[in-house]
């Protein structure tokens, strides 16, 4: 007798090879938003009980298609194929009835309303005429446990983690068994432990049969998730292949049309007259960290990397004053010691990037013009603290033609923009306050291929300036190609250190997953507690 495991794998398996019809057939859409193309020669074929992946650059026209197939939006020409027959999709309710569900990157519930009610809004369950919670209670039981949420169906959403709230909304889809799943960036805010409950979701789904289109920028998720990825650019797919028939790299060079060495730029020559900055830290404890010292000079990209929880966030928010330190001696280029809060740390040159540039790096709410602005007129330490229309104009037009954002006018509202836009915004509003030390967490996250190359090359020219930059990322291709020293940290201890010559993905990730040094880094490389100078 087969197991459970078994019998769902065989459904799988049926549903992948018992047919040659595709669920969806895209044909040739085509959309404009004014002089804007969006989408010019998009064409692609989804196969049921499979998860195919469509990845490109912000502007190649994924969340376009995905609002075509949601109902969101119309296409201007082409043509749509369900089960071999011609769909018109107007909206969103002719999508649901064709058992088409999206979770879209922003999650559209409803705040102060319980779990329940937003599981089934605008659909609710009536018994003698009136709602009936015990009937949403009965309807969603079975679901939510096998999604492993257990929270209070009653309570608000606005009580759960964003994770939590995450799986609220694919449970709102699942409930109206779509026969499509659409995930476009569904985890774009979510931290590295509900992404990892997240795919493991997904990765049941998958195994029960279920057919999804997978949008995102993190080429590992999708490589680890798909069956079949297409790449598009400039509106149009570029190649549709097997997973297993493709490499990240080939990925990354249909997406922006060149090889991914191409994505980080050389170092650029120090800027003449520079007077050195040096930061030094020595013994540092605190939380998890376990005496922490290394220096880090101006006209140099150092890296810090390690596991999550290992001690990098922490370090960071100690360097950055949102942290407190139990011991320990920093010097900064100031000759002075550890900022006592972030107000402090911008007066005196130093900055934090947050990796969640959605919660604690923008106002998304606030237009370019004032996000670019506010951490400026907070770091004065003399004169006027008022906001001031005409400098904070200045303030943002310098900053949006330094960084080429794009947009159409200051006013604009930063949540408006795509990601790698409102990085630059992040990055920019810091810049204005003109910092001697630069700490940049995961500062690409979430951005497209494209964005990344221009964000590289910001921080190339951040440390030709002459600023100290402290860089982390969880993406090993980035440490790699932009740091001239990387150390590792490991359940808050200063594991080792690796210099340029010596980095390579092997040995870093060795290091990172293991707190040691493997044998043929080992003789080169400075185990490091205290590096020397």
């Amino acid at each position: 007798m087969r197991s459970d495991a078994a019998s769902v794998s065989g459904v799988r398996e049926r549903a992948l090879h018992e047919t040659s019809m595709p669920l969806v057939s895209v044909r040739h859409l085509g959309k404009r938003y004014g002089g804007v193309v969006a989408l010019r020669d998009m064409s692609l074929e989804v196969m049921p009980g499979t998860v195919h992946a469509v990845v490109g650059e912000n502007g190649a026209g994924k969340s376009t298609l995905m609002k075509v197939l949601a109902g969101a939006v119309r296409q201007d020409s082409g043509e749509i194929a369900f089960e071999g027959q011609p769909a018109t999709i107007g909206s969103p309710n002719e999508a649901r009835a064709l058992g088409i569900g999206i979770v879209n990157q922003e999650l559209s519930l409803f705040p102060e309303r319980s779990v329940l009610a937003n599981l089934f809004a605008n659909r609710e369950p009536r018994r003698f005429g009136l709602v009936s919670p015990r009937t949403m209670e009965a309807l969603s039981r079975e679901l939510l446990e096998q999604l492993g949420l257990q929270v209070d169906v009653h309570g608000p959403v606005a009580d759960l983690s964003i994770g939590e709230q995450q799986l609220v909304e694919l449970s709102r889809v699942l409930l109206e068994k779509p026969r499509l799943l659409i995930l476009d960036e569904p985890n774009s805010a979510l931290n590295e432990r509900e992404t990892a409950r997240l795919f493991t979701i997904l990765k049941r789904l998958r195994e029960q049969g279920m057919t999804m289109l997978y949008v995102s920028h993190r080429l590992e998720e999708v490589f680890d998730i798909s069956d079949t990825i297409t790449i598009t650019r400039n509106g149009a797919d570029v190649a549709t292949k097997p997973r297993a028939d493709l490499t990240i790299p080939e990925v990354i060079e249909g997406m922006i049309g060149t090889q991914q060495q191409a994505l980080f730029p050389p170092p650029s020559p120090p800027q003449p007259g520079l007077v050195p900055r040096r930061l030094d830290v020595r013994g540092l404890r605190g939380f998890e960290l376990k005496d922490i010292s290394f220096s880090a000079q101006s006209g140099e990209i150092v890296g810090f990397a390690g596991l999550e929880g290992a001690g990098v966030a922490t370090l960071f928010g100690m360097l950055f004053g949102t942290r407190r330190a139990q011991s320990g001696d920093v010097l900064f280029p100031d000759q002075r010691a550890l900022p006592r809060s972030p107000t402090q740390a911008a007066r005196r040159g130093i900055c934090l990037v947050p990796a969640d540039r959605r919660h604690h790096g923008l106002m998304l709410d606030k237009s370019i013009l004032f996000n670019m602005s506010h951490v400026a007129v907070g770091a004065l330490s003399s004169g006027s603290a008022w906001f001031g229309i005409g400098a904070a104009r200045f303030r943002a037009q310098r900053q949006v033609d330094q960084l080429r954002i794009k947009t159409g006018s200051d006013e604009a509202l930063a949540g408006e923009l795509s990601g790698g836009n409102q990085q630059k915004i992040v990055i920019g509003k810091w810049l204005e306050t003109n910092p001697d030390v630069i700490i940049l967490e995961d500062p690409t996250r979430g951005v497209d291929v494209g964005a990344k190359r221009e964000i590289y090359e910001l921080i190339r020219r951040m440390s030709a300036a002459g600023k100290i930059v402290l860089f982390n990322s969880t993406e090993l291709t980035e440490l790699i190609g932009l740091c001239d020293r990387i150390f590792v940290l490991y359940r808050g201890r200063l594991a080792g250190e690796l210099s340029r010559a010596e980095i390579d993905d092997k040995a870093l990730l060795h290091l990172i997953n293991t707190g040691t040094l493997a044998e043929d880094a080992s003789a080169h490389s400075t185990r490091t507690e205290r590096p020397s100078h």
